[in-house]
């Protein structure tokens, strides 16, 4: 099996990159051959080849954004958001598995490009999906522009009783008009490439002329113009007359003048007529009511608009709500408004910062994976990125949503109430280092307590690590029944709770040498997949002649296995059965520095494998001892030390110690 996927998101900066990597993680755990093509910020990269797409078995549109379809004519498709590639990566893969998608029909080449993504989503999607196409494209203008003229300001600024100021004749004048040009293309460049996302290249001239006619306000009588507003809305009216001319039946000695002459000039004429002599005024004037509505913010209306602003960024960190509060903060930075993207600049940052430092201040409620990613969430959150804080959110989303939200919403009132201004559409401590906002001391006191208060709550909420241990009971009444997986719950200190069982009671009955074998443990750095890795177990027990028939045995595990994952998370599995086959409890134990090819429930490639093997009529005695094992694997240090060791001896002697 052989599938080719594109993953692209509205900035292409984090989920265009995380798609690309759940697919392949998910598509090696499937044993499917796969190659993703990025579409993101700098440009596409792992570019199919017409070769490729000839062979491959079906193709993956993971994207936000507009993807040409065209070099897939023929070929089964799917066709879903971004997001779905992050979060169903295996869902999307089964689905070219079972043929559960369409073969996809190019009818007149790339001018029906598009035609795939209206069949295939629905119209909020395609809405969202055209709209955050031409904000992908505008942004890097508001971001050029934002920060030559703040580096201009900076730098060439003199002090007058109007503020700071650029003198007419000083180099950093033209620097400054520089950035105003680059904000003079914002308006026209969302329209033109929301029409790009529907009509294909067709809509391209007809959006732009439509935005260029909805920026300025003199072809309808408006002092102030129909701002982001009209630029939206013209796009749509744009994209969709340019797609329906060119729907029209023609002759065929006309087709190759369509796209370049006729549509462009037909659809243009239209476009600017409707906003000369219907909508442009009407627009206009609701542009102008809300940027006077939210210039004359104080007070309690502004603490609402950054509660707001706050509670969106954080909710679905980067998604459809986040990108909505994104777009309006930054299309308001060409109307002078720097206010609301300066809420939004210490909200976006305010959950990957506080989500890594509650991993460095508290590192016993979270396992050694959310460690690392806990710097790797920091680090995000010092560029701006909110994405950085998606894995914490996808494995604890009732406890870890609710404290991004409190913690960007805090920081963007604080912001609010200083004053924090962000010329630059874009966020975190980075921008203010290149001298993008204003008020920056209150902007960095923003950003600290609203870090501080989602860390405090995350570790308030987090009364102990999601760790997951295999509970000992199921194992003992029935290994084969659905396994039960309990966090095991921490004091207020956050130390693990002493169990007062039997266990302690009938511990002198058994002891690690009843259990565990020097040769049935195994340390290997081979490439292999979670049935061959069972495979080696089982027949290390034969070897040693703890069982009777491997067949019988592995059936049993293997049945166990296709209720849910025994892959724990954290490196760890712990595949287990009860069968007539086995002569006693017995343990047999894999350590594989390359990792198991294994559906873990937390994605990460078991690197130690527990192979847990008892008689049909066992009694708990000794799998009391196992439910220590479990335990322990709870600590780091212990877990590490399994994983790292180079010898069966080593490990044969932390089991004893356990």
């Amino acid at each position: 099996m052989k599938i080719l996927a594109i993953t692209s998101c509205p900035n292409g900066i984090a989920h265009t990159y995380m798609a690309q990597e759940k697919l392949e993680q998910a598509a090696q755990e499937m044993g499917v051959d796969i190659k993703v093509e990025t579409q993101g910020g700098v440009g596409a990269e792992n570019v199919l080849t017409a070769k490729e797409i000839e062979a491959a078995d079906g193709i993956i549109i993971a994207a936000d954004r507009q993807v040409d379809l065209s070099r897939f004519d023929g070929k089964l498709l799917i066709n879903e958001s971004v997001r779905e590639g992050i979060h169903q990566p295996k869902v999307l893969i089964q689905r070219i598995i079972d043929k559960d998608a369409r073969i996809y029909h190019d009818e007149s080449g790339a001018s029906q490009s598009n035609q795939g993504n209206d069949d295939a989503k629905s119209g909020v999607q395609m809405f969202y999906q055209h709209l955050m196409n031409g904000v992908s494209f505008m942004v890097p203008f508001i971001v050029v522009g934002g920060l030559l003229m703040a580096i201009a300001l900076t730098l060439g600024g003199e002090a007058t009783s109007k503020g700071l100021v650029i003198p007419d004749n000083s180099f950093w004048k033209s620097i400054e008009s520089i950035g105003g040009l680059a904000f003079s293309f914002m308006v026209p460049i969302l329209a033109g490439y929301i029409a790009v996302s529907i009509a294909d290249k067709p809509g391209l001239v007809p959006g732009m002329i439509g935005g260029a006619i909805a920026a300025d306000g003199s072809f309808y009588g408006s002092d102030a113009g129909a701002g982001f507003l009209g630029g939206i809305v013209a796009g749509f009216i744009a994209g969709y007359i340019a797609k329906w001319i060119k729907n029209i039946k023609v002759p065929k000695a006309m087709a190759p003048i369509m796209p370049i002459i006729i549509i462009p000039i037909i659809s243009s004429i239209i476009v600017g007529l409707i906003f000369i002599f219907l909508i442009g005024a009407p627009i206009a004037s609701i542009f102008e009511a809300l940027t006077t509505w939210l210039k004359g913010m104080q007070g309690t209306n502004i603490v609402i608009l950054a509660l707001i602003i706050g509670a969106m960024i954080a909710f679905d960190m980067g998604g459809p709500v986040n990108k909505v509060a994104f777009l309006f903060g930054s299309a308001l930075i060409a109307e002078g408004n720097y206010a609301v993207m300066g809420m939004v600049a210490v909200a976006v940052c305010t959950p990957p910062i506080g989500l890594g430092l509650a991993t460095f201040i508290n590192k016993r409620k979270f396992n050694q994976g959310e460690v690392e990613m806990g710097k790797a969430s920091f680090t995000m959150g010092l560029f701006g990125i909110t994405e950085g804080a998606i894995p914490f959110a996808a494995q604890d989303p009732l406890r870890i949503i609710p404290a991004n939200m409190i913690g960007a919403m805090v920081a963007a009132v604080i912001a609010a109430i200083g004053g924090v201004g962000d010329r630059v559409a874009h966020g975190g401590p980075i921008v203010a280092v290149l001298g993008g906002i204003d008020q920056i001391v209150w902007f960095f006191i923003a950003v600290i307590v609203g870090s501080l208060v989602t860390m405090s709550l995350v570790l308030i909420l987090r009364k102990n690590s999601p760790t997951l241990t295999v509970d000992s009971s199921e194992i003992a009444t029935g290994m084969n029944d659905n396994q039960v997986v309990e966090p095991e719950h921490a004091d207020a200190k956050g130390n693990q709770p002493q169990h007062h069982d039997t266990t302690t009671a009938h511990s002198n009955e058994v002891t690690a040498t009843d259990v565990f074998n020097e040769e049935v443990i195994k340390i290997m750095d081979t490439k292999i997949t979670r049935d061959e890795a069972i495979d080696q177990l089982v027949d290390q027990l034969a070897q040693q002649q703890y069982i009777t028939d491997k067949q019988l045995l592995k059936g049993e595990v293997l049945k166990r296995e296709a209720q849910s994952t025994t892959a724990i998370g954290m490196n760890v599995a712990i595949p287990h059965a009860k069968s007539e086959a086995v002569k006693q409890p017995i343990v047999a134990v894999m350590n594989n520095k390359h990792g198991v090819n294994w559906d873990s429930l937390d994605g990460t490639l078991p690197q130690i494998v527990f192979l847990i093997a008892v008689p049909s009529d066992s009694s708990d005695t000794h799998l009391k001892l196992l439910q220590r094992l479990s335990r322990a694997l709870m600590d780091d240090e212990i877990r590490q030390s399994l994983i790292d060791a180079t010898h069966k001896e080593a490990i044969y002697a932390i089991l004893k110690e356990i």
